[in-house]
């Protein structure tokens, strides 16, 4: 269900940087944060488990930014 919704988050932050892009910076960090914070109280754990536990939220947070980043590098090459 999380992957799900992650999935979906990222889908929407890529149209919503195509459509405005300066306007999706802010979502963009919101699901960030969410998704730091999550990582960080993971890697509270101790030793290699706390970087186990907070890897699958990083590699979320990663995601975020490549599809914003996408969509906006997308919008850019539009010939408009």
């Amino acid at each position: 269900m999380v992957i799900a919704g992650v999935i979906a988050f990222c889908i929407l932050i890529l149209v919503l940087a195509f459509v405005f892009p300066r306007l999706s910076r802010h979502p963009e960090q919101g699901g960030s944060k969410v998704l730091g914070m999550g990582g960080r109280g993971a890697g509270k754990a101790p030793g290699k488990l706390g970087t186990w536990l907070s890897k699958p939220f990083h590699k979320s947070q990663k995601a975020v930014h490549k599809s914003g980043s996408a969509g906006r590098k997308g919008r850019g090459k539009l010939p408009l």
